[in-house]
């Protein structure tokens, strides 16, 4: 593996991870029914998603290139990390929808 391809993958695994780690502190704070720091957890979890998705499109690029890409454990392990992110993701925000609409409901009947 070169020293460029074993950093892109250490790129896709640290987005990747921030990604994750966003998307967890968006839930932590839905479930306490904060709006406000949700939307930005989940912006931010977003943000990060998107780079390590470009990083991992330019490996694709080289490959659909020509350029042999060698297979590795840290390469299968940022493809591995993304997919999670997929599953978090894909979680997060229907726990998210429906702690907020649980505490807006409780916040009407209080009124």
């Amino acid at each position: 593996m070169t020293d460029e391809l074993e950093l892109i993958c250490f790129q896709i695994i640290s987005s990747s991870g921030m990604a994750k780690t966003c998307y967890i502190e968006a839930l932590r704070a839905a479930k306490k029914g904060n709006e406000e720091l949700t939307r930005l957890k989940v912006e931010e979890a977003s943000n990060f998603f998107v780079q390590g998705h470009k990083i991992h499109a330019e490996l694709i690029q080289k490959e659909a290139a020509g350029q042999s890409l060698d297979f590795s454990l840290i390469l299968m392990h940022a493809e591995d990390q993304m997919a999670s992110v997929e599953t978090v993701k894909l979680l997060s925000e229907e726990l998210i929808e429906l702690y907020l609409k649980k505490s807006n409901e409780a916040g009407q009947k209080d009124f």
